[in-house]
């Protein structure tokens, strides 16, 4: 009976159902991402490449995994590359993948590192994400390929990836309109009374709907809204909760959408009805740092530069103190979940300079915490596309206190 079963159970297979679908990008697109990667794994003498991330196998595969604990994989060879996937889904990332793909089975314990040592010669140089990778992952892929010294490969990809194509920017550019279509879902959703809940739901639906209608053949997974109010606006990625919207309350929207694991967003302050003239003030205040931003985006510049420009202004009102992060980051394949390109981001630390297709955001904000006049979370974002000769804005919802202060 033992013979049978290994027969019938096997470590990986082959699981080829159905068709490819229509992908996000076209071939010659993503052709073009990896032979970037590859002129990189030549000139460092690199032989094979095993990316771990999200974000890095969606950008070279078009895939966007959910591993409830499972690893997954992407292989690339200067002659291949081979998605690993788990039997648990079927035949989707053979459909969705761009490339080859194999799919180890739950049967034997490691059967994914199976698949490792099967298509990863075992000598040379291979190239992992030291910015994902945990130990015990790193562990098993070096028992797996004893010869093989491991090098890293996310620093080098995250380069890569901070410069976008006109195909990506097209996407960031509809996310961004997904985004403002969010953003006013919120607003028809709020009311006092209203929890929070019943606002992000409605907005998350609007923008699921609106994905569907502009990308009909995407997965639709990872779109969601945080709206907080109150207190609860005192933090930028607070999940929302059951408080109910009350007269007078400070606002604050945020609209994440995802198409094909790119993520854009929308995020600002609100009032509901009423506020003082402390609030609109300090309200004020952050947007004319955040208009200020806006006209900083420009080729040439760089980050560093424009985070300490707009310091002098949050410290000309004695507000430097109550920043809570920085002013802007990057946008692409990437999510508050699957990773950042750390190296493009608007922070005093950063002297990345701004170049064509680069895609970032300016989202200033602070915070005065309870007791303070003025109490709660102040922030804009809107997203810009650099050009050769300027920025270009792909966020038009309107920010401020002379569209932003709801009556009803």
């Amino acid at each position: 009976m033992i013979a049978p079963m290994q027969e019938k159970m096997k470590d990986l297979i082959r699981l080829y159902n159905g068709e490819k679908v229509q992908p996000t990008f076209s071939e010659q697109e993503m052709k073009n991402r990896l032979s970037k990667l590859r002129k990189h794994m030549e000139e460092e003498g690199i032989q094979a490449v095993l990316f771990t991330s999200i974000h890095n196998i969606n950008y070279y595969s078009d895939f966007l995994y959910c591993s409830f604990g499972r690893p997954y994989g992407l292989v690339v060879t200067q002659n291949k590359q081979i998605y690993f996937s788990a039997n648990i889904d079927g035949g989707q990332p053979w459909r969705r993948t761009f490339g080859d793909n194999i799919v180890f089975t739950d049967w034997r314990r490691d059967n994914y590192y199976r698949a490792v040592k099967q298509e990863i010669p075992n000598e040379g140089k291979v190239g992992v994400e030291f910015d994902h990778m945990n130990l015990d992952v790193f562990k098993k892929v070096g028992d797996a390929l004893p010869n093989v010294h491991l090098v890293d490969i996310g620093q080098p990809t995250m380069k890569m990836r901070m410069v976008k194509s006109d195909e990506e920017i097209a996407v960031i550019t509809n996310g961004a309109a997904v985004s403002d279509v969010g953003g006013a879902a919120c607003v028809e959703a709020m009311a006092e009374g209203v929890p929070e809940y019943e606002v992000a739901l409605h907005s998350t639906q609007a923008m699921v709907r609106e994905i569907a209608k502009r990308y009909p053949h995407t997965e639709l997974m990872d779109t969601w809204t945080w709206f907080q109010s109150g207190i609860n606006t005192d933090g930028a990625h607070n999940p929302v909760t059951s408080r109910k919207l009350q007269k007078g309350d400070i606002l604050s929207i945020n609209c994440f959408s995802m198409i094909s694991g790119y993520y854009t967003a929308l995020e600002r302050t609100l009032f509901l009805g009423s506020l003082t003239d402390r609030e609109l003030e300090l309200w004020e205040i952050n947007c004319k740092v955040h208009r200020r931003g806006l006209e900083l985006i420009q080729p040439g510049s760089r980050c560093c530069d424009i985070a300490n420009e707009l310091n002098k202004i949050f410290l000309e009102h004695d507000l430097l103190q109550y920043r809570t992060f920085g002013y802007g980051h990057s946008f692409g394949t990437l999510c508050h979940y699957y990773g950042r390109e750390a190296g493009l981001e608007l922070r005093e630390d950063i002297e990345t300079v701004l170049e064509p297709n680069m895609v970032v955001s300016i989202e200033p904000m602070i915070m005065l915490p309870e007791g303070t006049p003025g109490a709660g979370g102040y922030r804009e974002h809107d997203i810009l596309v650099v050009k050769k000769d300027g920025a270009e804005n792909i966020t038009k919802f309107p920010f401020g206190p002379e569209h932003n202060i709801i009556k009803k």
